[in-house]
């Protein structure tokens, strides 16, 4: 789900009243080239995380490409005094960065013309290694002004960098979040002894971080006329005290902020920096869903606009970087039919009727992966303790012997990422709680499969989950609440422990479902994050079938019963009056049928009409004896619709 427009005010320091400069009315045509020396034009990008093929629907049905670098290429040579820089991240989150570990993205970089790059901080996931071959090979500048080595106090990058375009001189300053040290491996920025030998400025505080970006802009303008941010710190709450609004509320000197990191959609709002004046933030959303286009007047008035690929439907791909990109993407298509590993057993997410099963129970495929999204974490050395995995995301039919990422993306299609935050045992509950809702009803997407905790649904309590009109959640239930019995798993004891509903704990799970509160797990919103868009979902898995001693994956012949749901009321209701039903069903039903216990109406449905799906069917035919589809009673007798 693409991350929603950015539209709340960040703390006490932005104000949608600050708009100024307002955007222009009317912008230069995108193919057009603006008066030498009247006015710059800077595109921009960030948080690509190397999603190289993307795709969209033409209004005729067919498959077209959406934007890509091969765009941006284009792009910049129809606009004369332009620049191509990103705001970071951009060599990891799928296959096409992994496999080779950047070195191919950045290529595309260097082939679409990039100019200037900052370090986002999953620049840093192949290691520091890693790292410097990607600045090396790079034939685009990166800058950081708070990336640093210890001991000297060195910065490891130039802070800023001049450039003169249309007789202007703007000079971009580097910024990388200090969250890098904490979603990063410790290891990457330490030696053999794990002393440290880098480090990035701001990371016991927001001062140093303040300090960093101030000395970079003096430095800078004492040699420029505009002075720009290209930052990897975003706009939510929980980066404070390091996110670009307060980075701008703490210095002074800057005339716009180019960010990333949050992955939202902002075309520009003005904020105020330490002396009032106002400074022009943008940011471009994710995956090059649209790049951003800066126009600087020859009176330094700045505007923005996010370009999209309607945008830019006339724009023909630069057939060089064009013919790099498909290169690409084959090869990376090829391997991705490789065998990875194996499997005897079958994982399975489809019944006999044809239900999706793991929209309303336990499988051995939710487990699988569940355990994935565990691994992926508890492998890095960070601390997880439980992982959730929405049924909706699981989308295979039977699978069995050889494992290929194909496999992989037959189990997870969608492309989501991974993700760990801190919660509360509060917040869990009531997430398994949201999960459940529909369990012995209907199917449901968010249906919760996990790792690290165990937990019981008891499907005869009514649901009393609070909604609001997008029907998210809106509250814990009114009544009692239908998950029961939650325990999680001690990592030390191999023990498995109550909920504690006020202790922290950290959870691991998709960005659909954490961040962007898909299936309506509103619960999550403002929760903690501690490490975001890792690796994309069917990396995760495969990733997980490679930790298997010669990928041979084993243990998941059955569900691994970590989901209990009942079938029979742990409590005995008093007996109800049922009323009678006719000895002889009318016309519109063909049959009658006795409850017996544990019975469901979503497993009457499928027994007397063939598919679970049907159960409404069989509620709207017995409204009178049938207040609430939750709560029927063995000895009831219903009447089944014809089918």
């Amino acid at each position: 789900m693409k991350k929603r427009l950015f539209s709340t005010v960040l703390g006490a320091v932005m104000s949608a009243a600050l708009c100024v400069p307002a955007m222009a009315a009317e912008l230069p045509m995108l193919i057009m080239a603006p008066p030498k020396n009247e006015s710059a034009v800077i595109f921009y990008t960030n948080d690509i995380h190397t999603y190289i093929d993307n795709t969209e629907e033409a209004a005729d049905g067919a498959e077209i490409a959406g934007l890509r670098y091969s765009t941006l290429a284009a792009l910049k040579d129809s606009v004369e005094n332009s620049l191509l820089v990103d705001a970071g991240d951009h060599v990891q989150g799928t296959a096409y960065g992994s496999v080779d570990k950047g070195e191919s993205i950045v290529k595309l970089m260097n082939a679409a013309g990039y100019d200037i790059a900052t370090l986002g901080n999953h620049e840093f996931d192949y290691g520091m290694e890693g790292l410097e071959k990607i600045i090396e090979q790079a034939e685009y500048d990166y800058i950081s002004c708070n990336f640093y080595r210890e001991g000297s106090g060195e910065n490891v990058l130039e802070p800023y960098k001049v450039v003169e375009l249309a007789g202007m001189k703007i000079a971009f300053i580097g910024i990388t979040t200090p969250e890098t040290f904490n979603t990063s491996t410790p290891a990457y920025f330490q030696n053999e002894k794990g002393e440290y030998i880098y480090g990035i400025r701001g990371r016991e505080s927001g001062q140093a971080l303040y300090d960093a970006v101030q000395a970079a802009i003096d430095a800078a303008s004492a040699e420029a006329d505009i002075i720009i941010a290209l930052g990897h710190l975003g706009v939510d709450e929980y980066s404070d005290p390091w996110n670009s609004g307060d980075v701008i509320a703490n210095t002074t000197g800057l005339d716009a902020f180019i960010d990333g990191h949050s992955h939202t959609a902002m075309e520009g709002m003005a904020v105020a920096d330490k002396s009032g004046k106002n400074v022009w933030l943008t940011q471009t959303g994710e995956y090059l869903n649209a790049v951003g286009k800066m126009t600087i007047a020859s009176d330094g008035t700045i505007t923005t606009q996010l370009l999209d690929t309607e945008d830019l439907a006339g724009l023909t791909p630069n057939a060089r970087v064009r013919e790099l990109e498909e290169a690409w993407i084959g090869a990376v298509s090829e391997k991705l039919g490789e065998k990875i590993g194996s499997i005897e057993d079958t994982l399975d997410n489809y019944d006999a009727e044809g239900s999706r099963l793991a929209r309303i129970q336990e499988t051995n495929t939710g487990d699988f992966a569940a355990d994935a999204l565990y691994y992926l974490f508890d492998n890095m050395g960070l601390e997880v303790d439980v992982a959730v995995m929405n049924g909706g995301g699981i989308r295979n039919r039977a699978i069995t012997g050889d494992i290929t990422y194909l496999t992989c993306k037959a189990i997870h299609t969608f492309g989501n990422v991974a993700c760990l935050q801190t919660i509360t045992g509060q917040q869990l509950l009531d997430a398994l709680e949201w999960g459940a809702q529909y369990v012995g009803i209907c199917e449901n997407g968010g249906f919760l499969h996990v790792s690290g905790l165990k937990y019981t649904v008891d499907p005869f309590i009514p649901s009393t989950v609070q909604k609001n009109a997008d029907d998210a959640w809106a509250g814990g239930p009114t009544g009692e609440y239908r998950v029961k019995d939650v325990q999680i798993l001690n990592r030390e004891t191999g023990v498995y422990e109550p909920l504690d509903l006020k202790a922290e704990y950290n959870l691991a799970g998709y960005n659909y479902t954490l961040r962007d509160l898909g299936d309506g797990f509103a619960m999550f919103d403002g929760a903690v994050n501690v490490l975001d868009y890792v690796m994309e979902d069917y990396m995760v898995l495969a990733n997980y079938v490679q930790s298997f001693e010669n990928g041979k994956v084993t243990g998941y012949a059955q569900p691994q019963g970590r989901i209990t749901i009942l079938t029979a009321p742990t409590e005995t209701p008093a007996e109800p009056e049922v009323p009678a039903v006719p000895a002889v069903p009318p016309a519109a039903f063909a049959e009658t049928y006795t409850v017996s216990a544990g019975d469901t109406l979503w497993g009457i449905a499928a027994k007397t009409l063939g598919s679970g799906a049907k159960w409404n069917a069989v509620y709207e035919a017995n409204r009178a004896s049938v207040a609430d589809p939750n709560l029927i009673y063995a000895g009831q007798m219903l009447v089944i619709p014809a089918a």
